[in-house]
């Protein structure tokens, strides 16, 4: 982990504050609303071809856990798992959470953050680059995820654009805050 707290993490506060919370309920919502997503975009499922069935590792760098997402037109699920614990993976991707968070929303350039090494691939790259295609041609919303459409889904991605924002300027701060404090080198 590195030593310095970029603008791209999360301050180390709010994994703390995540570590406790209970793995069950957040992962059986994340996995009804993931197979809820297959089931009305089916077309995702065959533009991953043999990424399907294939658990990829999602390890945000600056949280307590890693998510293990299993993709399937039957039971897409994910799984809330320590980092240490993800050897089943074909593939890994790290990064700081929003920095996962804005290749989603594609706030981020992933070509940009692999080469400037803020996001990290291990094991088979090809199935990052199909999942990372699919989602790019996806176009996905935060609003689609949740199975909401018109109105209220804009509503919704209204609020998550600049509820990020505002978490990506409090973590920006953060990290200025934190490289400045006394004892702390560049």
């Amino acid at each position: 982990m590195q030593d310095l707290h970029t603008n791209l993490s999360l301050p180390p506060v709010v994994s703390t504050l995540i570590e406790p919370l209970p793995r069950s309920p957040i992962e059986a919502l994340l996995s009804v609303f993931t197979r809820r997503l297959v089931a009305r975009r089916p077309d995702l499922l065959r533009r991953l071809g043999a990424v399907v069935h294939v658990p990829i590792a999602i390890v945000p760098d600056d949280m307590p856990h890693a998510f293990l997402l299993s993709l399937d037109a039957d039971n897409s699920r994910v799984a809330i798992c320590e980092k240490n614990e993800i050897g089943d993976a074909e593939a890994i991707i790290r990064a700081p959470f929003l920095v996962l968070l804005g290749l989603l929303d594609g706030t981020y350039d992933g070509d940009a953050l692999f080469f400037s090494r803020d996001l990290r691939i291990q094991g088979r790259t090809e199935y990052v680059l199909a999942l990372r295609n699919t989602l790019e041609e996806a176009n996905l919303t935060c609003g689609e995820f949740f199975g909401l459409a018109d109105a209220p889904a804009r509503w919704v991605d209204d609020i998550t654009r600049s509820l990020l924002a505002q978490v990506r300027h409090f973590a920006s701060v953060s990290a200025e805050w934190s490289n400045r404090a006394p004892g702390r080198h560049s």
